[in-house]
């Protein structure tokens, strides 16, 4: 088999902003000609990218920039992006904002993240606010992000107590996902994007749940297979829910939120960074799933085969010692609250999940304690 090909493509159907995610090998190398494929009138590329990111893989992609296809990218610029949860700040945010001034970015522009969701939401919502909008290409190198993050539309930033509560929706105009940077992955960063993996399951298809229970071993082996199916099947979950539910208005993407609520509450108050994203979503999910038995949603043994996947898939299950009244104080600002009222998105068998309002306090701690 050829190092370069596209293996899989995936549409997002959004009328005039859909757009195709592409699955492959050595697509990174071949950066410059899936741009001009897919981008009409491209004068100026930005590139930013994750710092560990560029020191690994920063020569290639510029040599893919300006000698790929014989078709000169006229400009070309680099921005490196300081890795961890940290730099998805307003400080960073406005550095980036001068550096695309000094850049001379303009409508002929295209920026290209490349990198872990930090990354792509920092970049996306550069490209969504610099000059009122800016094309934006997704190139995700971690497994988080290729499965999650990169898809979507969602940008944004953290404040200090809030994760990504300043932001915009902006669709990318492509994604690539490139199985060849998944290479040098840690094992704890793939692990955690497993997390998400496992979430697409709960929420959304019993069947690929039962796929990921039987094929442990391909997984974590990082089979070319198993990693095509993960991913492509992710993606196309995802897909949908977005194609039905862009912005949230109906409620249907709210239950990509699957254990966000708790996870986003333990990433603050734990500082960012000291759990990443994954980790902290596979805790919030087992503490979601042990609220939903506590409320007669689920019975025990859908608790007991998500904990024990998520467990054989090295992800951790066991929350933070937290004081509950911080726990809960934190998750009163998940952007989910509307009216004073927290919406919990909790599993009624595997394959589906619903908001559920109205869960007090002495409820919650009750389960998850």
């Amino acid at each position: 088999m050829s190092h370069r090909e596209i293996l899989s493509s995936i549409t997002v159907s959004l009328a005039e902003r859909s757009y195709p995610i592409l699955l492959g090998r050595g697509l990174l190398a071949d950066l410059s000609v899936h741009l001009h494929s897919h981008l009409k009138k491209l004068s100026h590329v930005l590139v930013i990218i994750d710092e560990h990111v560029a020191k690994a893989l920063g020569d290639s992609i510029q040599a893919s920039l300006v000698q790929a296809d014989g078709a000169a990218l006229l400009r070309v610029s680099y921005y490196v992006v300081p890795s961890g949860e940290k730099s998805k700040s307003i400080e960073q945010l406005a550095q980036l904002w001068e550096f695309m001034s000094a850049e001379n970015c303009d409508r002929g522009s295209v920026v290209v993240a490349i990198g872990g969701g930090v990354v792509g939401d920092l970049a996306g919502f550069a490209a969504a606010s610099f000059a009122r909008g800016l094309r934006f290409v997704q190139v995700p190198t971690t497994l988080l992000a290729q499965v999650d993050s990169s898809v979507g539309g969602k940008t944004g930033i953290n404040l200090s107590r809030a994760k990504n509560m300043v932001g915009a929706f902006w669709q990318p105009s492509l994604v690539l996902i490139d199985f060849d940077s998944l290479a040098s992955l840690p094992a704890r960063e793939f692990n955690a994007g497993l997390a998400e993996v496992v979430k697409y399951g709960m929420i959304l298809d019993a069947t690929f749940f039962e796929w990921l229970e039987a094929n442990v071993t391909a997984i974590k082996g990082r089979s070319l297979d198993a990693l095509t199916h993960i991913v492509a099947r992710s993606c196309e979950l995802k897909a949908s829910v977005v194609a039905a539910d862009e912005r949230e208005t109906t409620g249907l993407r709210a239950i990509l939120n699957y254990g966000h609520t708790f996870g986003h509450a333990i990433e603050a108050l734990s500082g960012y960074g000291n759990y990443l994203h994954g980790e902290a979503v596979s805790i919030g999910m087992t503490m979601a799933a042990k609220l939903a038995c506590s409320l007669h949603m689920i019975d025990e043994s859908i608790v007991n085969r998500q904990t024990a996947l998520l467990h054989s898939l090295d992800l951790p299950i066991d929350p933070p010692h937290i004081p509950f009244d911080l726990f809960w104080a934190a998750m009163q600002k998940d952007k989910k609250v509307q009216h004073g009222k927290l919406t919990f998105i909790l599993p009624d068998c595997i394959g589906s999940v619903k908001g559920v309002n109205d869960i007090s306090a002495t409820q919650v701690s009750a389960a998850i304690s």
